[in-house]
């Protein structure tokens, strides 16, 4: 994947699968059988899948906006254009009416990406031949540049809940791997950025837990400030990566903060030690979520799950905190799902039992 964190392709297509659940169904299951030899091409394959499924059933349609000159009036009259054609002499209306169209920012992303893919990616020839295919049924949806678009802006219903986990795996190949030469023509990493692993090594830990262990409930919650005086204007919001807490037993409580860096250690005068903002931030969460059990009795624990890196000191400790159990643990990524798994299971037993 790249100099800090070894990712196995398969095992990045298992990280994706908890992810998204879509992945775990269906055609997207033979998969994770297959060998890939770039991450490009798993993502192709990904898609090509996706982009066939999604073709069966019909490309989502949204209204848009025309203006046009017509002979005959449709929608709204553009009085000033009206005016503009006929100072020309043309005999038309100038018409904005909405049209029920394929050509929409959802369609628009994922050609967007099919083709950076075809064009620029390492791509086994079969999954490229498909992928030209499929793209002969977005003719009529427009060309954007994928470094313009605002992912924050999509918006998913019932209508268009297909579109989601396609939408996310174009958003990690623009996002992660996009890059922009000095002449402005576009390329594709070999390797995905830390920052967009970071997002999805997070989600994949908390989705894993929650179909794995049923008897855990693994959330995201904020944490509120335990104030004396109640007034938190301007504090930052806490919100944990992943909490997790028993369903017959609410008072015991595991708060994870995942951590993705390709160093997951930080050097001094040659000594090595974890990422100290990270040990307080952790230890804010532990502290301001204990305060919530009030008198109760309960078991606050806090941990930072780092990914594995290629360095040779890597961090595993546990300490005693306040009368908190506060642990850094790192996750290696780097072996069989089934081993990503049982480290995973054995946190879980640890604390959980």
């Amino acid at each position: 994947m790249r100099e800090g964190a070894n990712i196995p392709i398969r095992n990045l297509f298992h990280m994706l699968a908890y992810a998204f659940k879509a992945l775990r169904q269906g055609e997207y299951e033979r998969l994770a059988t297959e060998d890939f030899s770039h991450v490009h091409d798993l993502l192709a394959a990904i898609l090509a899948l996706g982009v066939g499924k999604q073709l069966k059933q019909g490309l989502h349609r949204e209204y848009v906006e025309r203006a046009e000159e017509l002979a005959a009036l449709r929608g709204k009259v553009d009085v000033a254009g009206t005016a503009a054609a006929r100072f020309a002499r043309r005999r038309a209306i100038a018409c904005v009416y909405d049209e029920l169209s394929e050509d929409n920012a959802l369609n628009q992303v994922i050609k967007a990406t099919c083709l950076l893919l075809v064009r620029h990616g390492e791509v086994e020839e079969g999954r490229r031949a498909a992928l030209r295919r499929e793209m002969l049924y977005f003719s009529n949806v427009a060309d954007v540049e994928l470094s313009r678009v605002r992912w924050d802006a999509f918006r998913f219903s019932r209508g268009n809940q297909s579109y989601r986990m396609l939408v996310s795996i174009c958003r990690l190949v623009a996002e992660g791997m996009l890059l922009t030469t000095s002449e402005g023509e576009h390329r594709l990493a070999s390797f995905i950025d830390d920052q967009c692993l970071h997002r999805l090594y997070e989600k994949f830990i908390l989705n894993y837990y929650d179909k794995e262990h049923r008897e855990l409930r693994a959330t995201a919650p904020q944490i509120p400030w335990a104030l004396d005086d109640g007034e938190g204007t301007l504090l930052p919001t806490m919100r944990s990566d992943i909490t997790l807490t028993r369903r017959d037993d609410p008072s015991r409580v595991l708060i994870i903060d995942a951590k993705f860096y390709s160093h997951s250690t930080h050097g001094h005068y040659g000594a090595r030690s974890v990422h100290s903002e990270n040990l307080y931030q952790i230890f804010t969460y532990v502290k301001n979520r204990e305060a919530g059990f009030g008198e109760r009795p309960h078991k606050v624990s806090g941990m930072l799950l780092y990914a594995r890196t290629n360095e040779a000191v890597q961090p595993n400790q546990s300490y005693a905190m306040s009368g908190n159990r506060i642990e850094v643990r790192t996750l290696d990524l780097g072996g069989e799902f089934n081993d990503i798994a049982a480290q995973l299971d054995g946190i879980a037993g640890e604390y959980f039992g």
